[in-house]
C-alpha cells in the first residue's frame, strides 16, 4: 500500500514513447469539365488552401418578396377602433353572464319550491294518515259506571 515514490530519473526512458502527428498527403486538383448552362443546373468549386476541392451546387439568393404600399392610418384611429371593438365584446359578455345569472336563480327558485311542495305533501300524509298508533293511552271500558261525568270502576 505506502510504496517509497520514485525519483523521475528512475523511470527507464524506454518506457516513455512520443507520438508525432503524420501529415496528410496533400490531394491531387481535378480540372472542371465546362457544363452547358440552363440544362444542368451550375456546380461551384472552392480549392481549400491545403489543395482539397469542395464541389457543389450554387444556390441562388432568396429573393425578398415585394412589399405591398400600405396607406397611412394614424395610430390614434387604430386605437379607438380597437377600444370600440374591446368595449362591444365586453358589453356582450356581461350581457351574457347576466342573463345566465338570471337563468340560474330562476332554476334554484323552482327547485326550492318542488323540494316545498314535495316535503309538504309528505308532511301531510304522515299528519292525516289513519294507519299506525297515534299515541296517547288507549282505555279499554267494560262494565264501567259513569255518574255526574265522574268514572266508578
Amino acid at each position: 500500500m505506502n510504496e517509497p515514490t520514485r525519483s523521475p530519473a528512475a523511470y527507464d526512458a524506454a518506457a516513455v514513447e512520443v507520438h508525432h502527428p503524420v501529415p496528410l498527403a496533400p490531394v491531387p486538383t481535378v480540372p472542371l469539365a465546362p457544363v452547358q448552362q440552363g440544362c444542368i443546373p451550375s456546380v461551384a468549386s472552392v480549392v481549400l488552401p491545403d489543395g482539397r476541392v469542395v464541389t457543389g451546387y450554387a444556390v441562388a439568393p432568396a429573393q425578398p418578396e415585394p412589399v405591398a404600399a400600405k396607406p397611412p392610418v394614424s395610430r390614434a384611429a387604430v386605437n379607438v377602433a380597437l377600444g370600440g371593438v374591446g368595449f362591444l365584446a365586453v358589453c356582450g359578455g356581461l350581457f351574457l353572464l347576466t342573463a345566465f345569472i338570471t337563468a340560474l336563480t330562476a332554476l334554484v327558485t323552482q327547485l326550492v319550491i318542488l323540494a316545498a311542495v314535495i316535503f309538504g305533501g309528505w308532511v301531510a300524509v304522515q299528519v292525516f294518515s289513519a294507519r299506525g298508533h297515534r299515541g296517547g293511552t288507549t282505555v279499554n271500558i267494560r262494565k264501567a259506571t259513569f255518574k255526574r261525568n265522574h268514572f266508578h270502576g
